[in-house]
């Protein structure tokens, strides 16, 4: 998934756009870092069972990892805006 999409993903869940935000992370499915998203949103959501699957699916990150889903938002952002 381009950087820019997953951006704009990260950018509609800050701002409180969950379904925007799942509807951008759902085009790619198989890319870790928009299943980190998925992850990260179905967190929020509160349905930690789904949240667990996508985290399975992200290479090596876990449900655990952070405990508050807004830090790991700005982590994962801080992440891609590193990357070139």
């Amino acid at each position: 998934m381009e950087r820019k999409s997953l951006l704009s993903a990260l950018a509609c869940a800050m701002a409180g756009d969950w379904h925007q935000a799942h509807r951008l992370v759902q085009q790619d499915e198989h890319d870790p870092l928009a299943c980190w998203i998925h992850a990260v949103l179905h967190k929020i959501e509160g349905d930690a069972w789904n949240s667990r699957y996508w985290y399975a699916r992200s290479q090596g990150r876990r449900y655990e990892d952070y405990a508050d889903a807004q830090a790991e938002l700005l982590a994962i952002r801080a992440m891609l805006e590193g990357s070139d």
